[in-house]
């Protein structure tokens, strides 16, 4: 392996398939529908020495973004990486950002940089026959998840599919759920709480995410809410963007702050931790800049005693990231998976497992 290691590999290829899945029955948040405009760009990346890198990005809501990254990877990212060592990730990344610099590094062409770095850390896990997680120094073994199980559903008044999904979760052993709120009054948010504790039970967490739907009047009035009903973590209560408003909240409420889903980059999560507007950062594995820059968000929100939870899909590329960082306290996640006491166990597969099912690229690829 030792001398494996010692060659020095190249990128010879770059290679995307977009993914059109079908349109599910709908979910909401406070803010949008998901799950009715799907879309997923699959991104290999290949070498001189046979080992191919995975990611994938994909799309809940306006599916056609899938189409504007994969146009980013194939046109503006390949010229870019071919010929390069996959063993400089930072490099890499430097380079890119130059490269797409006309149009900014955030949004869609953030997507296009994280997919690109996940993929490059999947080779370098392949190559040496690691999980990326031990390559990174591992934390832990096991990860403690959490069940997105609470959603606003069509015609669900009497809150029947919303009850049925929270206890799901529990029979599938979660330990901690997080319901929406926000959509409507505060008078439902506490009603749709004090049945999801009703069905939980005060012994385990519970936490609520208003995707960024309220003003810092309304946030701070529901807020005082939420910790009084005994709610662990109040979530993207506010629009990104208003770094000043969550360092008010913060201060002024005892029930923990998270948000982070919609930041690119470290420099707007060090922004964010800077001015105290948060307890728990929420990276997400397309906005946040992939392995390279999530463990520089990490270390960030370490030195500043800030925890870290991921956001969305709860798939083993946030897990392999997740075990190696100290501050992690949770992956997001929903439906049935193996648990260890609401636990899952670290990965054993090289690499990032981010390897996409070639039943799934046939079965949905189109163009």
């Amino acid at each position: 392996m030792a001398a494996e290691q010692r060659k020095q590999m190249k990128i010879t290829g770059l290679e995307t398939d977009l993914l059109k899945p079908p349109p599910g029955p709908p979910i909401y948040d406070a803010l949008q529908a998901l799950e009715v405009d799907l879309g997923t760009v699959v991104l290999r990346i290949r070498t001189d020495a046979g080992i191919t890198g995975w990611a994938s990005s994909s799309f809940g809501n306006r599916g056609e973004g899938a189409r504007v990254v994969q146009s980013i990877l194939e046109h503006e990212v390949k010229p870019v990486i071919l010929g390069k060592d996959p063993a400089f990730p930072r490099g890499i990344r430097a380079e890119l950002w130059k490269a797409l610099n006309y149009h900014g590094v955030t949004g869609v062409g953030q997507f296009a940089l994280a997919a690109t770095d996940i993929a490059l850390w999947d080779i370098l896990g392949k190559s040496a026959g690691l999980p990326v997680y031990k390559m990174l120094g591992a934390y832990r073994d096991r990860m403690p998840v959490y069940s997105m199980c609470g959603w606003y559903y069509d015609h669900d008044e009497d809150l029947a599919q919303f009850k049925r999904e929270i206890t799901e979760a529990v029979a599938q052993g979660y330990k901690a759920f997080k319901i929406k709120v926000g959509k409507y009054s505060l008078d439902d948010d506490v009603r749709r709480i004090q049945l999801a504790f009703d069905v939980v039970g005060k012994d385990h967490r519970l936490m609520v995410d208003a995707n960024q739907v309220f003003d810092r009047k309304e946030a701070l009035q529901r807020g005082r809410v939420y910790q009084e009903m005994g709610c662990y973590w109040f979530e993207e209560p506010l629009p990104p963007h208003d770094m000043e408003g969550f360092a008010m909240l913060a201060q002024a409420l005892d029930i923990r702050i998270a948000t982070g889903e919609n930041l690119n980059t470290r420099y707007e999560f060090a922004d964010l931790i800077a001015r105290k507007g948060a307890d728990i950062v929420q990276p997400d594995n397309r906005r946040a800049g992939g392995v390279t820059e999530w463990m520089e968000i990490a270390a960030i929100a370490d030195g500043y005693g800030v925890e870290v939870a991921s956001h969305g899909g709860g798939n083993a590329t946030n897990l392999n990231m997740l075990l190696a960082m100290p501050n992690a306290i949770y992956m997001e996640a929903g439906g049935p998976r193996r648990m260890i006491d609401g636990e899952v166990p670290a990965p054993t597969e090289p690499g990032m497992s981010s390897e996409v099912k070639a039943e799934e690229i046939r079965k949905y690829k189109v163009g």
